[in-house]
């Protein structure tokens, strides 16, 4: 259950981060607020999962969920470019989160 809550978390993270690119420098009320929002649960779940999991575990996982989600996300929402150098990348970042999850 701590790694769904976990996953949860880094999900929220992404949501976040795209919401960012949304608030137009946080002048936007709804996007804003949405962000916010997002912004609080991810890290109530976050402390939620440390308090099982091991400090560098969680976060690394967390934060690498939000990486990969937001490059996903920036490629497919904003056009941004999808080079192998980047995609290969992203492919490192997950199978770190994997080979945590392994370890944990």
């Amino acid at each position: 259950m701590t790694w769904l809550v976990l996953f949860v978390a880094g999900l929220l993270e992404v949501a976040w981060a795209i919401g960012l690119k949304y608030t137009e420098g946080f002048t936007r009320f709804w996007p804003t607020a949405g962000t916010v929002a997002a912004m609080v649960a991810s890290i109530g779940l976050l402390g939620l999962a440390m308090r099982t999991l091991p400090v560098g575990t969680a976060y690394a996982v967390w934060t690498g969920i939000g990486a990969v989600g937001t490059v996903l996300f920036g490629i497919i929402l904003f056009g941004e470019p999808a080079t192998v150098a980047r995609l290969v990348c992203v492919g490192l970042i997950l199978a770190g989160i994997v080979g945590l999850k392994l370890t944990a």
